[in-house]
């Protein structure tokens, strides 16, 4: 499974078999799913112990009855979970810490890690066909952006995420790079100066990048310090802020598309090109609901979502929670393709933070990260972070060095949380040369250090 010359022409002909769901009719796509979940359900009551413990007496039961699935329930069961009887979660564990993921395990399996940020890691196994179908998936957003319709001849990329080898980009990254696929790779990390200097020199006619990256990097075209004329821009795995579009705009005269994903199912949703997200519901049941687990109405935004993956067999997850929030639209998309519309990825419920009630005896208030994207989106700013600790609020602006204006963003944050009827704590103001990033590099925008108790 390694790279070979055959290999672009085997992900573009599975990406070609994908997309001829994109125009099925709504019931046809309805249809498909019942089909696929129904498969995968006789699956994995055959091969795997624990979903035969897991949804025993509900066999005939639907979908939305079935019992959610976590991740620490996915690691906790793993050697159960599983469908190859030979795979165990300590020979995975010791796989990762002994090659760091770039091999496959027991010559056959990629191993994708998440960061753990949202508690323990989850480990994640592909087969060779599944892998195929990932890198497939993963080429649609850039064949729905205009980019990837041919085998051969991409444009010259760069890429600029994670470059640890278990992290999902930078395994796809290392298993595509090729001659056939030029690409520059940058980890994140990377102070920017040294980005512009790669950049300078390698001229990408596409970028793709965490939005935080982006930004920055468009500040330094706007400054005169970067010099690249990307045709494309691609961003994932962070929020996209309107305002990070709208500089892209102004430093290169050229439209972004964002795409939201996940290590357990890639891409979740795509952009077209009318600028609406549509979810890949020919791969998932992809359900959105509320903080009771009810499904939320068209415009209410929910608290996490669940997916059922048709084409994980190796470790299949069915009702696998998700704690993004996002919000479903009830409306077709002019790009004439009949997946579900969603008008916002607005982070995660881990982003949330929580404050005391201004009033006493009230419970904590829950603040949600929109509130401080519209006070900092319009700073100007090339990237900024919110940390909560016991300290109160401290809020790193990359970039900015005019402290004159900084009593000015402090008013505006203590008005915005007051208008929430919390007891606003102390906001500090600390600019930065660059932004905390965790494992994976992504840069989130609003962290608590605190337990998820306040008050």
């Amino acid at each position: 499974m390694g790279l070979n010359l055959i290999l672009p022409l085997q992900v573009w002909m599975e990406r070609w078999v994908l997309e001829r769901s994109c125009r099925w009719p709504r019931a046809r796509i309805e249809a498909h799913q019942s089909r696929s979940v129904e498969q995968l359900r006789r699956f994995v009551l055959q091969r795997s112990p624990f979903y035969r413990r897991f949804h025993r007496g509900l066999e005939q039961r639907p979908l939305a009855d079935l019992p959610i699935l976590t991740k620490a329930t996915v690691m906790e069961n793993f050697d159960d979970l599983v469908t190859d009887r030979g795979v165990r979660l300590a020979e995975v564990e010791a796989f990762l810490d002994r090659d760091g993921g770039r091999g496959l395990f027991q010559d056959r399996y990629v191993v994708l890690s998440t960061s753990g940020t949202t508690g323990r890691r989850g480990l994640f196994l592909f087969s060779g066909s599944e892998w195929i179908n990932v890198l497939a998936s993963i080429s649609r957003p850039l064949y729905w952006a205009g980019v990837y319709r041919r085998p051969w001849g991409l444009p010259r990329v760069a890429l600029i995420a994670s470059t640890v080898p278990w992290h999902y980009s930078a395994r796809i990254s290392l298993t595509l790079s090729s001659r056939l696929l030029p690409q520059l790779r940058l980890d994140a990390v990377q102070p920017v100066a040294e980005m512009v200097t790669r950049l300078n020199e390698w001229q990408p006619e596409m970028l793709a990048a965490y939005p935080s990256v982006v930004l920055q990097l468009a500040e330094e075209q706007i400054a005169g310090r970067l010099h690249i004329r990307p045709g494309s821009v691609m961003t994932s795995a962070e929020v996209l802020p309107e305002e990070t579009r709208r500089r892209v705009r102004e430093a290169w005269g050229v439209r972004m598309f964002d795409t939201y994903g996940t290590t357990e199912y890639a891409p979740v949703a795509v952009e077209c090109i009318q600028g609406r997200k549509h979810l890949l519901e020919d791969g998932a049941v992809i359900e959105i609901l509320d903080d009771k687990g009810r499904a939320v109405p068209p415009g209410t935004a929910g608290d996490r979502i669940l997916l059922s993956v048709f084409r994980r067999r190796v470790q299949p997850l069915i009702r696998y929670e998700i704690s993004d929030m996002v919000r479903p639209l009830d409306e077709p998309c002019e790009c004439g393709r009949h997946f579900q519309v969603i008008d916002a990825i607005e982070g995660r419920t881990e982003d949330v933070l929580l404050f005391p009630a201004r009033l006493e005896g009230h419970a904590p208030v829950p603040v949600h990260p929109n509130v401080f994207h519209d006070v900092l989106d319009v700073f100007p700013t090339a990237g900024w972070q919110v940390v909560q600790d016991e300290s109160g609020l401290s809020v790193y602006l990359c970039g900015p060095r005019n402290i004159r204006e900084f009593e000015a963003l402090r008013l505006a944050l203590y008005r915005a949380l007051e208008a929430q009827n919390v007891q606003v704590p102390p906001i500090k103001i600390q600019p930065v040369d660059k932004l905390e990033r965790g494992a994976t590099a992504k840069a989130p925008l609003v962290v608590s250090r605190l337990g998820r108790a306040a008050g």
